[in-house]
């Protein structure tokens, strides 16, 4: 989008495109697994007049989310502003055919871009990259020379490693827990703290996606969270900076008309259809936060292990099995939603609508969902994500955003270079 200024001091560049350094205070909140269904609930309850009021007096539309729609690739696509195909991360969990491991994304690791954030800093701006979850600190933190904590490990931030040393005297309370709507809270009120004080010219707010599992759209818990994250919303505003929201991806219920949770086992049905260890199946929603989905998303991968069984086979086999929506082969699934082709399994299986897919049975502990309903994301169906502004945009992004696909990691793009200031 914007255009190749690449020399100029008060532009930097970062996979491609060109960022302005801002011309006044800027906050970029990623709103974790903020479906548009709270933003329309919300709204209508009246709770959220600062969003309200960006939305009617800046610009608001929705965008697509990188593909899988969970928290790790979709992170990392805002702050590279590219697809996965680009930066590298595909998914919070991925299985390394070379080496046979299993590996839980919690570094940079597999990280092959630079981000925004780095580029803004290196071309003098004070950046701020501030996450509710830990797991993400060190991809959105790669190669910045800035701020940069977690919420959850606020109180072990120090100068040498973090920009700051204990966070937590900057928000003025305790480092939340991590199943609390208030380590989302931190995030917002630690970016308040930065911009209102003048300390950070541009800060990243990523947000947990806790409330969202637990409570849909509309719901007296969702809506009071809602309004909370408005309220600091309204304080980034009234610090004259410019507010940015997106998120990585939406969220739905995945349950049945009991309310129990409707799963396709694919692990199961492969070993029974093939025998077990023929195939080995990844769910990429696996992180540390697994107590509010059970590693339960729209999105897996399967791994043909026996070198005797045809991929073609298995295709044919996940395809058929209910509750999966499509099946696609690794290199379609990569071409089609720009991913990496190294990282993609040999069979790519899609959730219908309101259902999960699993690897084994044994595999995913629900206990912790206590009788709640199952609320995940990793599909299509969670793709479509708010884009909102607080200003207006000028005339060239007001006619790409009316012409052309938004996606999610263009936030920056429209932010710095988009808005009429």
């Amino acid at each position: 989008m914007a255009p190749a200024l690449n020399g100029a001091p008060d532009v930097a560049v970062a996979n491609g495109r060109s960022y302005a350094l801002p011309r006044r205070p800027t906050a970029v909140i990623c709103y974790d697994g903020c479906d548009p269904a709270y933003v329309e609930a919300a709204r209508a309850a009246g709770v959220v007049p600062h969003l309200s009021a960006m939305m009617d007096g800046g610009f608001a539309a929705t965008a697509l989310a990188a593909m899988p729609t969970f928290t790790n690739p979709n992170n990392v696509s805002i702050v590279t502003g590219a697809p996965p195909a680009v930066h590298g991360i595909s998914g919070n969990y991925y299985f390394d055919a070379a080496t046979g491991r299993e590996v839980m994304m919690l570094d940079a690791e597999g990280m092959r871009a630079g981000t925004i954030l780095a580029a803004l800093a290196r071309k003098g701006a004070r950046v701020a990259a501030v996450t509710a979850k830990d797991k993400l600190l060190k991809a959105l933190a790669r190669d910045l020379t800035g701020i940069a904590f977690s919420a959850e490990r606020a109180d072990a931030a120090t100068l040498a490693e973090n920009g700051i040393d204990d966070a937590t005297r900057l928000v003025g309370r305790a480092a939340p827990e991590p199943y609390v709507p208030d380590l989302s809270l931190f995030v917002l009120d630690a970016g308040v703290r930065l911009i209102g004080d003048g300390m950070v010219d541009i800060a990243y707010l990523s947000l947990s996606d806790l409330i969202q599992h637990a409570h849909a759209p509309g719901t007296p818990e969702a809506n009071a969270f809602m309004a909370a994250v408005d309220e600091r919303v309204g304080r980034l505003l009234a610090a004259g900076a410019v507010v940015g929201i997106v998120a990585d991806h939406g969220m739905n219920d995945m349950t049945d008309a009991a309310g129990a949770p409707r799963v396709a086992y694919i692990a199961d049905t492969l070993d029974a259809a093939f025998g077990g260890g023929a195939t080995r199946v990844i769910c990429p929603i696996t992180d540390p936060f697994v107590r509010h989905h059970g590693a339960l998303g729209g999105f897996v991968r399967v791994h043909v292990t026996d070198p005797g069984l045809a991929a073609e086979d298995v295709h044919r086999a996940v395809a058929a099995i209910e509750g999966v929506g499509e099946a696609l082969t690794g290199a379609e699934a990569a071409a089609r939603f720009e991913m990496p082709p190294e990282r993609e399994g040999d069979v790519v299986a899609i959730g219908a609508h309101g259902w999960a897919l699993g690897a084994h049975a044994a595999d995913h502990d629900l206990s912790a969902l206590a009788g709640a309903r199952l609320r995940s994301h990793g599909g299509l169906a969670e793709q479509t994500v708010p884009f909102v502004l607080s200003h207006p945009l000028n005339e060239a992004y007001r006619e790409a955003a009316a012409t052309r696909t938004l996606r999610n990691f263009d936030i920056f793009d429209f932010a710095l270079n988009g808005t009429v200031q």
